[in-house]
């Protein structure tokens, strides 16, 4: 039937995954609350009323902090299939997870000495 033979499956995977998104934002439309009241516009912070406008500067600390924090945390995802396999991989893929654990604590060392460490 198909002129690519073998490829019906990756067909039904593509309109699978494809629908996905049209399902969550149609079910989201049917399922949400549909009053327009006064309150449903204003800001929410835990119940109370907003304090202040929302365009406020933060300290560039937070985001490189919570940076840092998010590179070393993906890195640590990145090396924990490692760990599970460490004895099948051999030496060589143990001399490359020492290359890139050297290479976060290069990256650490710099993240450190320009002060992307320092809370206060």
């Amino acid at each position: 039937m198909f002129v690519l033979s073998g490829y019906e499956y990756l067909l039904g995977f593509f309109l699978a995954c494809s629908s996905v998104p049209f399902l969550a934002l149609s079910a989201s439309k049917l399922l949400r609350p549909s009053t327009r009241s006064p309150e449903r516009r204003t800001t929410y912070e835990s119940g109370m009323e907003p304090i202040g406008g929302a365009w406020i500067q933060f300290n560039i600390r937070y985001y490189m902090f919570a940076l840092v924090f998010v590179i070393f945390d993906v890195e640590t995802v990145f090396l924990y299939p490692w760990a599970v396999a460490f004895n099948r991989l051999g030496l060589l893929a143990f001399v490359e997870a020492l290359i890139f654990i050297a290479i976060l604590v290069v990256a650490l060392v710099y993240a450190w000495r320009k002060g992307a460490l320092e809370w206060s």
